[in-house]
């Protein structure tokens, strides 16, 4: 008895969980233009192990949202990721990026969006392919929310926690500054 309430209390997540839920996430509205976000890194052990924040410049052609993401690491370190997403149907999308093995997918309903890939991370001089789960969650500000764990052979590494906001016009302006500055 005690295995069956276990196994019952462990239903996870599942994008449609969400169809309902407002604000209605539009991938390609949300993130057409320009994007900011801030995260963090956590290992396994709740241990803080990177901070960053990330500039992302999206397009969208009709089929496909390519979203041009720069990461700025509290180390000095930068990367820059360039997805490319194609809406498959009003739910489901596929996407591609360099150092991402394979086909991402990710599917939206309501203010929700799962998106399951398998990334190319390099740790310690190697290069480990490692499982990202991603839950995205539009709030009513426009902040969105992401946690993303991050797995190896179904053991967790760490989880990533993200929040994206649109621009102001003051806060775009001081980004334009600080950009003709550099």
């Amino acid at each position: 008895m005690a295995l069956s309430l276990l196994l019952t209390g462990c239903s996870s997540m599942k994008p449609e969980d969400f169809e309902n839920k407002e604000p209605r996430l539009v991938l390609e509205e949300y993130f057409l233009g320009e994007t900011r976000a801030w995260g963090i890194f956590e290992d396994r052990f709740g241990n803080l192990r990177r901070e960053f924040t990330v500039d992302v410049e999206g397009s969208w052609d009709g089929d496909t949202l390519v979203l041009d993401e720069r990461f700025h690491y509290a180390d000095g370190e930068k990367d820059r990721r360039v997805w490319r997403l194609e809406k498959i149907d009003d739910h489901r999308w596929e996407g591609t990026a360099d150092d991402v093995q394979g086909t991402g997918v990710a599917e939206v309903y309501g203010n929700a969006l799962n998106l399951r890939y398998t990334l190319a991370l390099e740790i310690g001089g190697r290069i480990w392919n490692v499982d990202f789960d991603d839950w995205m969650f539009l709030m009513d500000d426009g902040v969105i929310i992401n946690r993303a764990r991050v797995s190896k052979l179904g053991i967790e590494l760490g989880q990533a926690t993200i929040f994206f906001k649109k621009p102001d016009d003051s806060e775009g302006l001081e980004e334009s500054r600080r950009k003709a500055a550099e």
